[in-house]
């Protein structure tokens, strides 16, 4: 039982070390319910605490659809703030629609990529996320329709991979998304407050779900926080824009918000690139869909590829194993 004990502590003591703020479920006796959060990162919020506004004292609300979440920002900026837990396709780092970003310089623009194809969204020395594209080209087009199925987040020698899954009629009330974490296939309990954990090495990775259905948060910690939606194209959208989709497919497909937290100067990709501090947006202003290029320099072979022209990641290698 002690022996129990002692694994149980030094769990828990591994898993603040990965952190940079360490949570409390406590109000300081007011009795509202607020938590609060003392800041572990270096710099000007270091050791101090902050509390959750009266408007969202939770930061995992017991209804996520309709409150917003307490956001802890151990930053410069040192605040706590209510936010929604769900994609803001208007949000810096934002990738939605028929696929348009808008970048690390606020800047919106169009990346068309192509039916099939897969690309580096961000490709740095410890992170890059490769995205797959579904799409359709009615007869007339010169280029295809397109929308992101599928990400990769690899970091160190690990995968986390989450798929909008192929469906031929939207359902609200099911799941259509998949989730592995490298050959490990994960299961989310149908409860809006369920979670799945994993610390592997330095890093934790907690993928959680934001609404009842189809919505998810997922966390490499020191590396990526994404919210991710899965959404179809609907039977208007599909009139209006005059996409032509078939029947029998509903084009699930992702729209995701990404929020990094260690990106170098040099770092690559669709959107990398956006949050170097010398970047210049190649968009053009006033269009009404700016488009940038690049598919030449960040197509990968395939989902699971670090290789492109200009990617930067490089997989850990796992150590070999001795014969004793």
């Amino acid at each position: 039982m002690e022996h129990r004990k002692s694994y149980v502590l030094v769990a828990l003591f591994a898993l603040l070390l990965l952190t940079d703020i360490v949570i409390a479920a406590s109000d300081g006796g007011k009795g509202n319910g607020q938590e609060q959060a003392m800041c572990q990162a270096q710099g000007a919020c270091y050791y101090k605490t902050l509390v959750c506004p009266g408007e969202c004292p939770k930061r995992k609300p017991t209804k996520n659809r309709n409150t917003k979440g307490c956001f802890i920002d151990c930053t410069s900026k040192c605040e706590a703030t209510c936010k929604w837990r769900k994609p803001n396709c208007n949000g810096y780092g934002s990738l939605c629609y028929d696929p348009r970003f808008v970048g690390g310089d606020g800047r919106m623009f169009y990346f068309h990529g192509s039916k099939g194809g897969n690309f580096a969204i961000v490709s740095d020395n410890k992170l890059q996320i490769n995205a797959h594209f579904i799409g359709t080209r009615p007869v007339g087009r010169t280029r295809d329709f397109t929308w992101v199925q599928a990400v990769n987040v690899m970091f160190e020698n690990h995968n986390v991979v989450i798929t909008a899954n192929r469906v031929t009629q939207w359902d609200e009330k099911s799941d259509a998304f998949t989730l592995r974490f490298n050959e490990e296939l994960i299961t989310l309990p149908e409860d809006e407050q369920s979670e799945w954990r994993v610390i592997s090495g330095k890093r934790e990775i907690v993928i959680e779900r934001t609404d009842e259905r189809n919505s998810v948060r997922v966390l490499v910690s020191g590396l990526v926080q994404m919210d991710i939606r899965v959404r179809p194209i609907g039977k208007e959208e599909n009139r209006v824009h005059n996409y032509q989709l078939p029947q029998d497919d509903a084009f699930a497909h992702l729209e995701t918000q990404f929020k990094f937290f260690d990106l170098s100067e040099l770092v690559e990709g669709v959107l990398g690139k956006t949050y170097r501090a010398d970047y210049v947006s190649s968009a053009k202003i006033g269009v009404p869909m700016p488009v940038v290029g690049g598919e030449d320099k960040y197509q990968t072979p395939s989902l699971f590829s670090p290789t492109c022209r200009l990617c930067r990641f490089k997989p850990q290698e796992e150590p070999l194993s001795a014969d004793i």
